[in-house]
């Protein structure tokens, strides 16, 4: 398996309101789900998480409260909020967008 990759500056926060799409979920499951969908590929820095985590709730992105996990510990469980979700779409398909692009140039080969 080739090895992770970090992040690029500015996915974070489009990746953290595209895994509460799901559920509210506290910032463990949040890194294991974003962790599992890209198969491993990328690795989720948990300080640059809980930044990202207390950005978009002072955005109004998303909200938080305390609960007990299934393990029966406290954990702040975050939750996506309709401006959040209006944030996504427009964030969402700009990243698309950008990704098309750059396998488009990638994908160009010399003549």
């Amino acid at each position: 398996m080739p090895p992770t990759l970090p992040l690029l500056k500015g996915t974070l926060d489009v990746l953290v309101l595209k895994a509460l799409t799901w559920e509210p979920m506290h910032g463990f499951e949040i890194t294991t789900w974003l962790e599992a969908q890209s198969r491993g590929s990328l690795d989720v820095d948990e300080g640059a998480l809980y930044h990202a985590l207390h950005r978009l709730e002072e955005r109004g992105f998303i909200g938080s409260e305390w609960r007990l996990t299934e393990n029966n510990r406290r954990a702040r469980y975050y939750k996506l909020l309709p401006a959040g979700r209006t944030h996504l779409r427009t964030e969402g398909a700009n990243l698309e967008r950008y990704a098309r692009a750059l396998t488009t140039i990638l994908g160009v080969k010399p003549s």
